[in-house]
Parts: C-alpha cells; structure tokens; sequence
C-alpha cells in the first residue's frame, strides 16, 4: 500500500496562504482513503519558542488527524539542515517512518534515500520580485535551488507559476504538475451568513473590499489612489476596507492611507474569523485585487465564490484563475483600476453578470479535485 507523509507544519490555528493549501489538502485525502489504497502520516514541527521552552506536544487544531509524526526540531533550525543533509538523513528518516512519498509542503523537501522526494513551490516572487520581500525569504531562493538537487516531482498551482519555474530555475517541466487550489468556502458556502461573533460595522454603508496580507506585492498603495480619485472625481459613497495581517515593508502602505484626504472612509482590519471574511465578501459591492504577482490569487476565488464581483489585475496567474469572470486592469493604471471599479459599482447589469459568471467559475475548483490530482501524481510518480 502506498505511504505518504505530508508536513503540515504550516498549518496554523489561523491559517493564510500557504496553511489554507495545507489544510484543504490533507482534509481532502483524508476523504479519499475510504475509495483509494493509501496511507497518510502527518508531520509537525514545533515553534522555536514551543521548542526552546522543551514543549513538543501536538497543537490542538491538529490532533483530529489520526496518524500524527513529531519531527523534535523547529523549521528555523532545519532549514539550515538543507546545506548539511547528509549528517542528518538517517535521524530524519526514522521521525518519519519510512514513506513511499514524502512530501515537503513549505518550498523544502530532505534527500531521504528511501523516498520519492515532493516539493511545493507556490510561487517565485523571491525570484522575480526580491524587492518586495525581506532577507528571509530572500533565501528561499538558494534553499529551494538546493532541494531541487533531489526532488523527484514539483508541485505548483497554477501554470502561471509551472512557467516561472521552468524559466526562472530550469526544471524540466515534465517535473512539474500543477493542482490548483480551491476556496476555503467551497465545501459549503452558504455558512458565510452566520459568524459566531458580531462586529461593529455599518453594512448599511456600500464598501470596496480587499482581502489579503498588507504588503508591497498586493499593489495596496495604488488602490488607495484609485480611491482617492473615485470620491473626488466622483463623490463615490463607498467606504475602502482592507482586511489582512501586516506582512512584510508594510509602513509605506499605512502612511499612504493616513495622508488619504478621505482616510475616514478607509478601515483595517486584521485578522478575522473564515465566517466574518465571508460575511464581508458577500456584502460588497465589489472586491478589487490588484496585485502585481501571485501563484494563483486565492481571494480572487474566494468571492467569486462568495458572490462578489471582482476587479482584478492582468498579471501573473489571476487570468487563468478569474477566466471570464472578471474585470482585469493594468496595476500600474490607477485611472484605470478606478474606472473599472466605477463600472461595476454603477452599472448594475454588469455587476450581476460577473456574479453569476463568478460563481459559475468558482465551482470548477474544489479540494477533491486538488486532492485527486495530487493523488494521481504520487502514483504516477511510484509507477
């Protein structure tokens, strides 16, 4: 019978990203082991805090998975690893057991000897775009250049993202395979309309939404802009809300917006609850995505899912991912990202029609489906 063995060390009680892969994935095989002849182990690394303080048990949104590995060692520290492999690739093999598959699910995969070795690589913006990152990330670069030595198959998801790799790291593509993401919403997204906690914001009042972490890619400086132009040029009523953490060189961002002339009509909010995100996608007016560079656009997905329409940039993967089912900009043109957003709040036929073309577009893409896709690709790789 097929073993495999995931990290889900980037699954964090409150999930973004990289976690939100990681968690719609390894539910979805979990469903799938009652149809299909496979093992699934689970493997966790402590926090360096967590480690330093001698704490190693399993946190609690991880102990419904039944078959759950400790590997005692925290990602900063093993990290560092990947330059010495060779001194601890036994020890690791021992922590986790011995997999047909292992699969490193964080941009790092270990040479076991005995395993077929997977990585995912989700995008190359410390690659195409060092600018916008820090010195941390900045050295994903040698670290994954490094792993590729030995990883016998690539995931990524999307072909925007299959190309940067095989442009940007010379990967034969026959190496790559690409299982796009799905909504957080998608298994049932009619919970968006009853969050367990209440917030104080006046749903009465039409708002431009934005979801996603508050940093240089996102192109957040220049939807304020387009703002800005929108009330004066136009007295637009809406409200901007920008809901995401801070991440990286964020400062710039928030000056910006204090020095807006209408920053009484923009709001922060930071992390909220999958059912308080929801519940602001479905009231929008519309969401707007103009960012620069991504290896799918997850928000995208999730209001189309959701019911908002969206405006959204002509970059990267966002075309492949929106299709027909959205409005599409060039970042650079915050007279143009203003206009099209004008369109949609002001014509209501339009807005309607990216709806249902939104929702329709949204089903295509389920966790099933990436489960399955990635399933098929482990045996592939076995055969």
């Amino acid at each position: 019978m097929l073993k495999i063995t995931i990290d889900a060390t980037p699954l964090l009680p409150k999930p973004s990203g990289i976690g939100l892969y990681v968690a719609g994935l390894v539910q979805a095989l979990e469903s799938l082991k009652s149809e299909e002849a496979f093992e699934l182990d689970v493997v966790y690394q402590p926090g360096l805090k967590n480690w330093l303080k001698g704490n190693l048990s399993f946190p609690e949104h991880l102990r419904s998975y039944s078959n759950l590995r400790l590997f005692p060692f925290p990602v900063r520290l093993t990290n560092s690893f990947v330059q010495f492999p060779g001194l601890f690739i036994p020890y690791f093999e021992r922590c986790f057991g011995a997999p047909d598959i292992v699969h490193g699910t964080n941009y790092t995969v270990f040479p076991f000897r005995h395993s077929q070795r997977v990585m995912t690589i989700y995008d190359l913006t410390f690659i195409r775009y060092p600018h916008y990152t820090n010195s941390t990330v900045g050295a994903y670069a040698e670290r994954v250049k490094k792993c590729l030595q030995w990883t016998d198959l690539i995931f990524t998801i999307s072909q925007s993202s299959k190309n940067d790799i095989v442009d940007y790291l010379g990967v034969n593509p026959d190496k790559i395979c690409v299982t796009p993401l799905a909504s957080r919403y998608s298994v049932d997204p009619s919970f968006n309309c009853s969050p367990k906690e209440s917030i104080h914001y006046d749903f009465s009042k039409p708002y431009i939404l934005f979801v996603s972490t508050i940093e240089p890619r996102k192109n957040i400086i220049n939807l304020i802009e387009a703002f800005d132009y929108l009330k004066q040029k136009y007295r637009l009523d809406h409200d901007l809300i920008l809901i995401g953490q801070k991440g990286w060189l964020y400062e710039p961002i928030f000056e910006r917006m204090a020095r807006s002339p209408y920053q009484k009509s923009i709001h922060h909010l930071s992390y909220l609850s999958d059912q308080l995100v929801a519940l602001f996608y479905s009231k929008a007016d519309v969401f707007v995505y103009p960012s620069y560079y991504e290896g799918f656009g997850m928000p995208v997905l999730e209001a189309m899912t959701l019911g908002a329409p969206v405006v959204t940039a002509n970059t990267s993967s966002l075309p492949e991912v929106a299709g027909d089912a959205a409005l599409f900009v060039e970042p650079n043109d915050v007279t143009g990202l203003a206009e099209a957003i004008l369109r949609v709040v002001s014509d209501s036929h339009l807005r309607n029609e990216l709806i249902q073309k939104g929702r329709d577009r949204a089903r295509c893409y389920s966790w099933e489906n990436t489960a399955r896709e990635t399933l098929k690709a482990y045996k592939l790789l076995m055969s």
